[in-house]
């Protein structure tokens, strides 16, 4: 069985395939058939939508749909349940569907330049999820289930709305970077005390006049900028850099 996309050929043992870079408005129902498609690049098209038929894809492990006009994204997406990188940054994504939560194999998920107001809590099944990009949204919080991804080491959430965090977000024991630049934090939780392997906490531009005392559990920090915080009435420790 053969597809045709955007003038070219495709069978069902095609592995991979990269159409970037050229004005796709839409895929075929056909690409579903495809099912032995390991890798999908489509970034750098004009995408509003995936047909529902993406879903077949189960054997999918690198999806990039970075640069398209995305506004969605269908249910069937939750069937990819193969799948460990998903970029989605550049879109116009409103919210997630709750299916996402089912690619629980996923270690990086960019969605960053979207438009997202929250996320759902299934976001907490992805729990092999090393790096998450949520930067440049309209985040107004997190939802509690962010804890439960314990093998995070990277997470992005600069150029938010964010008024604060909940206190599970001291559950992410494994995170290296942090970066909560650009928001409008007006508190931390004592929990952010808990993140122990944090080499990297970006708080700039934010509303903070204070920190909580356990940010000092912290011993490893690497970095800090002329931004000056009252922790509590103690000094700084010296091996406590923030920037």
């Amino acid at each position: 069985m053969k597809i045709t996309i955007f003038n070219k050929e495709y069978n069902i043992n095609t592995q991979k395939i990269v159409l970037l870079c050229n004005q796709l408005q839409s895929l075929p129902a056909e690409i579903g058939n495809l099912i032995n498609l390991q890798t999908l690049y489509l970034f750098h098209n004009q995408l509003q939508s995936l047909p529902d038929e993406i879903g077949n894809l189960t054997n999918l492990q690198n999806l990039s749909l970075y640069n398209n006009q995305l506004l969605s994204l269908p249910a069937e997406i939750g069937n990819l349940i193969n799948l460990q990188r998903l970029n989605l940054n550049y879109n116009q994504l409103q919210n997630l569907p709750a299916e996402i939560g089912n690619l629980i194999n996923l270690n990086f998920l960019n969605l960053s330049n979207n438009q997202l107001q929250s996320l759902p809590a299934e976001i907490g099944n992805l729990i092999n999820l090393q790096e998450l990009h949520l930067s440049k949204n309209q985040l107004q919080n997190l939802v509690a289930k962010i804890g439960n991804l314990i093998n995070l080491k990277y997470l992005f959430l600069q150029y938010n709305q964010l008024q604060n965090l909940p206190a599970e977000i001291g559950n992410l024991i494994n995170l290296n970077f942090l970066n909560l630049s650009n928001n409008q934090l007006q508190n931390l939780p004592a929990e952010i005390g808990n993140l122990i392997n944090l080499q990297i906490l970006n708080l700039e531009n934010n509303k903070l006049q204070s920190l909580p005392a356990e940010i000092l559990k912290i011993k490893n920090i690497l970095n800090i900028n002329n931004t000056s915080y009252n922790i509590n009435n103690l000094n700084i420790d010296n091996e406590i850099l923030i920037f």
